[in-house]
């Protein structure tokens, strides 16, 4: 029998939004040693924005480039090869070093020109605000005359 992965994106079931943050080209994920390359990605919903969060220990902030084009979010990563100035004779070495690739594509109800990406804590977090129009109003009771 075969086995297919998968994957479902039901970030957003009830607004229609399911292909929100649709990976492109993420699934080349495993390097030549068989380990991840691509660091994980939260992405949850806030009331005025979204929040991406990117797991990414040990870069540092002018490692990275975030990059909007035609609702296309871009997150790149530069992460270079540790320096060992004396030889170690390492029995086993799993610190992967590199470079990455994540891109988003960005619905309608995103403000592009607006978002803002900060590094801290190994985290880099990308904030996509939402236009004014997507933001969730108030709920209104009417009357049943």
């Amino acid at each position: 029998m075969t086995l297919i992965k998968w994957k479902k994106n039901d970030l957003f079931p009830a607004s229609g939004l399911s292909d929100f943050f649709d990976d492109i080209l993420n699934h080349k994920l495993q390097s030549a040693g068989g380990r991840s390359t691509v660091p994980a990605v939260n992405i949850s919903e806030q009331k005025d924005a979204y929040e991406l969060e990117v797991s990414a220990p040990g870069f540092e902030k002018a490692d990275f480039q975030v990059d909007v084009e035609n609702d296309l979010l871009t997150i790149s990563g530069k992460h270079q090869s540790e320096k060992t100035e004396d030889a170690k004779n390492y029995s086993r070495k799993e610190f992967a070093f590199g470079s990455f690739n994540r891109s988003f594509t960005l619905p309608e109800i995103v403000k592009a020109d607006e978002i803002r990406a900060t590094y801290e804590k190994g985290i880099l977090t990308v904030v996509l605000p939402k236009k004014d129009e997507a933001k969730a109003a108030p709920v209104r009771k009417i009357e049943v005359a």
